[in-house]
């Protein structure tokens, strides 16, 4: 019985125990506590500075916390590293000069107890394109593949992205999560943090959403969005003052977008009855409900009155 086998016949979850960590004056994360069961993918969101890189430096072992603990199936993140459970893909650090992409992958394969095979981890990476060019001449989204092939060579139980897509274009990005569903489909479980919505909305089975170090909402996509009530009505309306929208009965805020209009309101109905009333031209109405963006604003807003 090899290591991941005793893994998957053991603890098979996560457990994030009250972790906090302080930088001086910065309160980075603050009692942070999570579980998560084996072959789930989760999705961290938060803003600039929330505590999102942090946390996941102090569950691969990167960064030790003040308080708290962290349990890997069963193991410390030390010891977890050690088996070769976990794959990760962070920003910090660059690649290793005067190697090919093939040679650094194939290292890094070295260091693993049962690794994907090579040319498979540069194949599902998009890497397998420039293998044999030298590191130092990547261009940016091809250094992000090559990132993601060092991850995914490891064939780890966990794998942990942070900004897994930054600097990979529309393609790239597709292609990425193209792979990561096929990863973890396998039974393999994928935690990353991004800035990107869009992308927790539609590749998270849940979301931890975190701002001032601590968790403000944690469950499924459609959990997170429905805590925000109200409905959004956009339509196209050119060269209405925007002062003669936002009295209309059930608008709480309005913006303009070209001759778009976005009305967000607390009761659509009543909001739409005004409007095609006072506005018979009105045009290409579309209702829909909050999305994960206006969740994302309302539940980071600035609240926190400690010192950061």
């Amino acid at each position: 019985m090899n290591e991941h086998t005793a893994v998957a016949n053991g603890t098979n979850n996560i457990v994030v125990s009250n972790l906090t960590k302080t930088f001086g004056k910065v309160r980075a994360v603050r009692g942070i506590n999570f579980e998560m069961d084996r072959g789930t993918t989760v999705a961290l969101l938060g803003p600039n500075g929330a505590g999102k890189s942090t946390t996941i430096d102090m569950m691969i072992g990167l960064t030790t916390p003040d308080f708290g603990s962290v349990s890997l199936f069963g193991h410390s993140p030390a010891n977890a590293v050690h088996m070769g459970l976990i794959g990760a893909m962070t920003q910090t650090g660059s690649l290793i000069d005067y190697l090919s992409v093939r040679e650094l992958v194939s290292m890094m394969a070295a260091l693993y107890p049962s690794p994907l095979d090579v040319d498979e981890a540069l194949r599902i990476s998009g890497a397998d394109a420039f293998a044999d060019r030298m590191t130092r001449k990547l261009s940016g989204g091809e250094t992000q593949r090559v990132r993601f092939a060092m991850a995914l060579v490891a064939d780890a139980e966990l794998l942990v992205l942070d900004e897994p897509t930054v600097a990979l274009d529309v393609e790239g990005r597709r292609d990425f999560w193209i792979a990561m569903r096929a990863f973890a489909a396998r039974g393999k479980t994928v935690v990353f943090a991004t800035h990107y919505l869009e992308e927790a909305d539609a590749y998270a089975d849940r979301i931890i959403l975190i701002a001032h170090g601590r968790i403000v909402a944690d469950g499924a996509p459609t959990e997170i969005k429905a805590t925000v009530g109200g409905r959004i009505v956009r339509a196209t309306l050119p060269n209405v003052d925007l002062d003669k929208l936002r009295p209309l009965s059930g608008v709480t805020s309005v913006e303009r977008r070209g001759d778009a209009v976005t009305l967000n309101c607390a009761d659509s109905d009543a909001t739409l009855r005004e409007l095609f009333t006072l506005y018979p031209n009105v045009r290409d109405v579309e209702v829909r409900g909050a999305g994960l963006e206006e969740a994302f604003l309302e539940l980071t807003e600035d609240d926190d009155d400690e010192a950061v």
